[in-house]
């Protein structure tokens, strides 16, 4: 009986030991195979310190997002990142308000008279940045029909650099610069020029805003 149980115990682990062995995979894996090397491995996390430096760093010489490219959109965002770092709740040292940094005057000429109400409303602030184009457009009609492509202080005259500097300094201010041939430079309170904002925000495509006389936010 005892050698019964035990024939039967050694074909029991012989047959395990067969199974083991015909499962058994003999090759060296290659560890190339699994190597990292080239592959983008931060796809789910971004990393910020180059967004941090900016907060102690000159913001012009940031190229804004490259995917927006030279879009209306691309405009207005790169406008806004330069005015206000993007932020809807922003108040400068000068009391200029907003995303887009909007002065009080400015404001109630395309209909807003409330600035706290303003300050606290990002849509009212997208609307009022299309109003105030819309209007600067207007009045710089034939400033564009006339300057447009010609060079001044090294830079191609474009649309959009003649909105975007009008939007920094103002309507006359723009129309100085341009009738004097860069002679008439205006700066703003921080030393930012309206022949810099020209070359800053050349070449982007603002025929999505139509020019308008009486354009108004709300």
């Amino acid at each position: 009986m005892v050698r019964n149980i035990a024939m039967y115990v050694t074909i029991a682990l012989t047959i395990c030991v067969l199974i083991n062995v015909a499962f058994q995979n003999n090759e060296t894996p290659n560890l190339n195979d699994y190597s990292t090397k080239g592959l983008s491995l931060d796809y789910t996390v971004e990393d910020n310190t180059d967004v941090l430096s900016l907060a102690t760093t000159e913001q012009e010489d940031y190229e804004f997002s490259p995917y927006l490219g030279k879009s209306f959109v691309g405009f207005k965002e790169a406008l806004a990142f330069k005015e206000s770092g993007g932020n809807y709740f922003s108040v400068n040292t000068f009391g200029y308000l907003g995303k887009y940094q909007f002065g009080a005057g400015t404001l109630k000429l395309i209909g807003i008279n409330n600035p706290n109400e303003f300050l606290k409303n990002p849509k009212l602030q997208e609307k009022a940045f299309i109003a105030n184009v819309a209007r600067n457009k207007w009045i710089l009609r034939r400033d564009i029909k006339n300057f447009v492509g010609r060079r001044i202080n090294g830079t191609v005259v474009t649309e959009s650099g003649i909105l975007a500097a009008a939007h920094l300094a103002g309507p006359g201010s723009v129309k100085k610069y341009l009738r004097s041939y860069g002679l008439d430079n205006f700066a703003d309170g921080y030393g930012t020029t309206v022949g810099y904002y020209m070359k800053r925000f050349s070449g982007y495509d603002t025929s999505f805003v139509k020019a308008n006389k009486k354009a108004k936010a709300i």
